[in-house]
């Protein structure tokens, strides 16, 4: 007899009833036997597959804040980078991905400093003349 009945035997000889839960628990225990010990499972993530592109940026960049067309040819290096990430070049794709990222913040920057640059020179025009 093996211990998990044991246990069965010993709790309904005290009185108390036995739980329904834990004896089904037993039960599957005492008919499946203990688990074995599987081998842990490693897995391996490398790092260096997630190389951003930045075509979404430099697409926006294109479309509304195309200064000196920085953001045409960041979403020509951000294409660039895409295909050598699919070829499998690593280190391309992260050269061409940082110079893509470098236009975008430098055509995102000049768009805005012109874009406000447009309001407060007629603000302090207008302003000087009235």
């Amino acid at each position: 007899m093996n211990h998990s009945s044991q246990s069965v035997f010993t709790r309904t000889h005290t009185g108390l009833p036995p739980n329904y839960e834990q004896l089904k628990e037993e039960h599957e225990v005492a008919v499946l036997g203990s688990p074995p010990n599987p081998a842990p499972t490693v897995i391996h993530i490398h790092g260096e597959t997630a190389v951003p592109d930045h075509v979404v940026w430099s697409l926006f960049n294109t479309l509304f804040m195309n200064c000196f067309c920085l953001g045409f040819i960041a979403f020509a290096y951000s294409v660039k980078s895409r295909d050598r990430k699919m070829v499998g070049d690593l280190a391309g794709a992260k050269t061409y991905a940082s110079t893509a990222k470098c236009l975008n913040i430098w055509a995102l920057v000049l768009s805005l400093l012109g874009t406000i640059m447009l309001i407060i020179i007629p603000v302090i025009v207008i302003q000087s003349r009235g």
